[in-house]
This record gives C-alpha cells, sequence and structure tokens, in this order.
C-alpha cells in the first residue's frame, strides 16, 4: 500500500528543565503543567486551527495546514508564557521550548511521521527556554508575512538527519528577547543609548563595501567615548546589513533611543559622507547632514560628524586632543585604506587561520607603504594574538615577541590606545599572567566602553582566576552591549562555564545550548 503523504506545518514543544521541576515537586508540575495546556496551550493551537498529533509527558506534536499559523501560534503561547511566570520562583517556573518545521510527512491514521516531523522535534532541542526556532523552510515562507525579526543562527547537524538545517529564532518586538541573558527584557539604559547602523555603500562598487564599514567602526569607536552615551556594539548593529528593517524595530529590538543611518560614496580620494540621527521611539528625524572630504582629511570629518552628534543630543562634548589623531594625520592614505580592508577581513570572518593570513597580507602592505601606521601596527598585533589564543601560531615564541613589540611601542606613543591595552591583556593571558592580563582589560575598557571583546575577555581571566562569580557581570555586560552579536556564543559559553564552577547545573545548561546553538563547531560546548 502505497503511503499517504502531505504538505504540513510541524511544531514540536516540551517544558525546558522538565526532569527536574519533576524531581523537585512532581505532583505540583504536573498540576501547573495541566492547568498550561488548558488554559493556553491547547485554545491557542484551536485558535490557529492546529491539530494535536501526539503528547509525549510534557512534550506536544502539532500538525498546522498554514505555516504562518503555527508560528503565529508558537509566538502567542511564548508572549503569554511570562505573565504566568510573574509570581513563581524562577526555579519553579514552567518555561517552553518550541521548534517548527515545513515539510511533507507520511500519515498513517492520527499520527504522523518522516523527516518533516523529525527535524520539527530536532530544532525543538536546540530552542532555549521561551525560544521559538524555525527551519529555513518556515522563514522563506513566513518572514514577509509576519512582522517579527528573524535572527540567522547559522546551519546546524541535527541527529540522524543527513543535510544541515539552516535554523532561525523567532523575535517578537512586543514581548522579551529570547537571545538576552535569562530571557529578560532589554530595558533602556539610564542615559542616551545608540546604535550606529551600517552605513549604505553608494560608490556602485561592491569593493567599496569595506570602506563604508569601516567609517562606521571608526565613528562608532569614537563616540563610545564619551560617557554619557550607551552605544551598541558594532557586531551587532552589522546584524541588520542589507536588511530593510524599520528603524523604530531596530530600536526595540536593540533597546536604544536613537539610530545613525547614513552613506558613503567614494570615487577616487574624494569621500562624500552623508549621516542622519534617528529616533528610534518615533522614526523622526532629528540632524542631518553630508560631508565632503578626501581620504586625508577623513579624521577631521569624522570628528566633526561626532561633535555635531554631541551638540545634537544637547550634550556638551569633553573631547581631549590625542596623539593618535596627529599620528592618523599624518599617516598615508593608502597605507590606511590596506588597514581598513585587513581589518574588515578580520570583522567579516569566520574566524580561521585563512582569514588571518589574508588579514596579515592586507596589513604587511600597509606597514610597507607607512611604517608608522599606528592603525596597521594594532591590526598586526591582533592578528598575531588571533594565532596565540587560538593555537594556530607556527612559531609561538616570535610571535608571542612580535606582538609585545608592536603593543609597547603603541603605548609609548599613546599610552591611552585601548585597542593596545587589550592586545597586552590578550597576549598576558596567553602567556598565563593573569594578573598582568586583568589590568590592561579593565584599562581597555576604562578608555573605551563599548569594546564588547574586552569585557568578554576580562570575565575569562576572572573565570581563570578562580572568580566565575566576579566575571559573570563583565561577560552579561558584554552581551547586553551586542545582543545579536554574531560571535554571541562565545559569551553564553563562557557564562556557561561560570554557572558550572558555581554549581548553578541547570542555568549551565542552558547557556550551553544556546552556545551550541549559535555556534557549535567549538567540541567543549557538547
Amino acid at each position: 500500500m502505497t503511503a499517504t503523504r502531505r504538505l504540513a506545518a510541524i511544531l514540536a514543544a516540551d517544558v525546558a528543565g522538565y526532569s527536574r521541576l519533576m524531581g523537585a515537586d512532581e505532583e505540583g508540575t504536573l498540576e501547573r503543567l495541566k492547568a498550561l495546556r488548558r488554559e493556553l496551550v491547547d485554545p491557542k493551537i484551536a485558535e490557529h486551527h492546529g491539530r494535536i498529533v501526539k503528547t509525549t509527558g510534557d512534550g506536544l506534536l502539532v500538525e498546522f495546514a498554514s505555516v504562518v499559523d503555527a508560528v503565529r501560534c508558537a509566538v502567542e503561547v511564548q508572549h503569554t508564557m511570562p505573565e504566568r511566570n510573574t509570581d513563581v520562583t524562577p526555579n519553579d517556573r514552567i518555561e517552553l521550548r518550541i521548534g517548527i518545521n515545513l515539510g511533507d510527512v507520511i500519515v498513517e491514521g492520527d499520527d504522523l511521521y518522516g523527516d518533516g516531523v523529525n527535524i520539527a522535534a530536532r530544532i525543538e532541542a536546540l530552542a532555549d527556554a521561551g525560544g521559538v526556532f524555525v527551519s529555513n523552510t518556515v522563514h522563506d515562507h513566513v518572514r514577509d508575512r509576519l512582522p517579527f525579526f528573524f535572527e540567522d543562527l547559522g546551519e546546524q547537524q541535527v541527529k540522524n538527519i543527513t543535510r544541515p538545517v539552516r535554523v532561525y529564532r523567532v523575535h517578537d518586538v512586543l514581548a522579551r528577547s529570547p537571545s538576552a541573558p535569562g530571557s529578560t527584557p532589554l530595558l533602556l539604559p539610564d542615559k542616551p543609548s545608540i546604535a550606529v547602523l551600517p552605513f549604505a555603500n553608494m560608490s556602485g562598487d561592491p569593493e567599496q563595501e569595506y570602506f563604508a564599514d569601516g567609517m562606521v567602526e571608526e565613528i562608532t569607536t569614537a563616540i563610545s567615548r564619551l560617557p554619557w552615551l550607551f552605544v551598541i556594539a558594532r557586531n551587532s548593529s552589522f546584524t541588520y546589513k542589507g536588511k530593510s528593517v524599520d528603524v523604530k524595530h531596530i530600536g526595540r529590538e536593540l533597546s536604544v533611543r536613537y539610530a545613525i543611518e547614513g552613506s558613503v560614496r567614494r570615487a577616487g580620494d574624494q569621500v562624500q559622507v552623508n549621516v542622519q540621527l534617528i529616533d528610534a521611539e518615533t522614526g523622526a528625524h532629528l540632524w542631518a547632514d553630508r560631508f565632503e572630504t578626501d581620504r586625508t582629511n577623513l579624521t577631521e570629518a569624522q570628528n566633526e560628524i561626532t561633535g555635531r552628534l554631541a551638540k545634537t543630543l544637547n550634550v556638551e562634548l569633553f573631547q581631549a586632543a590625542s596623539r593618535r589623531i596627529e599620528q592618523e594625520r599624518a599617516t598615508d592614505p593608502d597605507a590606511r585604506d590596506f588597514a581598513m580592508r585587513a581589518w574588515a577581513r578580520v570583522l567579516r570572518g569566520p574566524l580561521s587561520p585563512a582569514t588571518l593570513e589574508e588579514a596579515l597580507r592586507l596589513n604587511k602592505r600597509a606597514l610597507e607603504i607607512d611604517p608608522r601606521s599606528v592603525d596597521a601596527k594594532i591590526n598586526m598585533a591582533s592578528i598575531l594574538d588571533g594565532y596565540l589564543s587560538n593555537g594556530w601560531s607556527r612559531s609561538t615564541q616570535q610571535d608571542q615577541e612580535q606582538a609585545e613589540k608592536l603593543d609597547l611601542e603603541i603605548l609609548q606613543q599613546d599610552p591611552n590606545n585601548a585597542r593596545a591595552h587589550g592586545n597586552l591583556g590578550i597576549l598576558r593571558r596567553v602567556q598565563n599572567r593573569l594578573d598582568e592580563a586583568r589590568i590592561e582589560f579593565e584599562t581597555a575598557i576604562a578608555l573605551d566602553r563599548n569594546n564588547t571583546m574586552m569585557f568578554r575577555n576580562l570575565g575569562l581571566t576572572l573565570m581563570q582566576m578562580g572568580k566565575p562569580e566576579e566575571a559573570i557581570a563583565y561577560i552579561e555586560k558584554s552581551i547586553r552591549l551586542s545582543p545579536h552579536d554574531p560571535t554571541v556564543g562565545n559569551n553564553y559559553g563562557a557564562l556557561g562555564q561560570c554557572h558550572l564552577f558555581l554549581g548553578h547545573l541547570d542555568q549551565a545548561i542552558e547557556l550551553l545550548r544556546k552556545a551550541r546553538v549559535a555556534d557549535p563547531r567549538p567540541f567543549g560546548l557538547h
């Protein structure tokens, strides 16, 4: 007999930490789970025309004819869950994980089988507590039909499925952010908050993307030095690159009050930069201007942009002239261009020996043109640190000596160079000189409060020093500064280790699961 098949949207759900809940209070957990099904989950499934295929203790398998209905149902359930847990202690909360797939299924009576079902179950296992994860087939069908933001988590290798599955985390902009630690809301900071969004490359040449990205990074770094501003880190802002997303939506996603948008047009040595400041709550344009300059005077133009932003935000700007600005003005424009290309290659990732090799080649070209280039020296030290900290160095002693020489040379010229202090901190940690590493990271953070990598590195150093309870605050700060960072898995992994060392096993498991979803490659996570 030929099996009956049909296309269906399959929703799989279960309770996070169910075994722990049952071990602590079996009867109470069952009663609360029954109430959750009766009062919320089952009515929502019926409201969105779903059919419960089977239940497995704490789990559900549901079929929908419409994938839009399936995603909307899942998001509405998760949106309502925090209200039910308001008066419940964290250890007693029932939180759901939900995975959704759209695929071909085999029908036998009232039951369903096949890869369409299996993939939904595997995606659900990847999901974090309070999260809704979907496959790429679901994403492709609903992304233009539902007002949600879909965070691309990349391809995931799941059990018993031959090909990797691309997975997305669904963000409901009206609900809590499932990417934040412990699924807590991102609150507006107690000072002006801002995100510098990727600038559009208007040069008509895709090869100039690095130049537009470099402008954004430098403006982000410049305004991050202002103590009265909370600035979202570059990596989270760049998750919106190439996407048409409403600024108000971004404001809610990142919990910022302001956003900076812009464009860069480069023709030869001439550069035109358009910048606009937007109120992310209302979408109103507060200020816009155009700056025309050339590569030689880019630093002056960036300083002017920063000053105008400060004036518009009605806060007096106190900024001393630094030696680094003078050095940058003296740097050959071609050397600066190659240094920008090199660092853009590192930031674009993925971090690998091949990536670092390409960046190293570009950076060496910058130093050949102008051995004085501070940016190229800092890049070189960062690249060497990358080889050393990941175990890719072919000449450990030589690379350590060269990185240290570059860092100390830069700091002798400019003692307030945050990146150089951070580079030296990474080197000291590689050398197991942890007290010195801690001092360098603390100095780097004091000079640049937006450097998420330094917050994470300080946390890792404290953890290695046997102080995981102190480390947690710094790693969580890194996540808050860059909640959608492509490398956020490193943060979740570090947090998971801290909680593991402190004996908080359930929290450790959830955080390590998040880390694995973000990047399943590091074997230590498994």
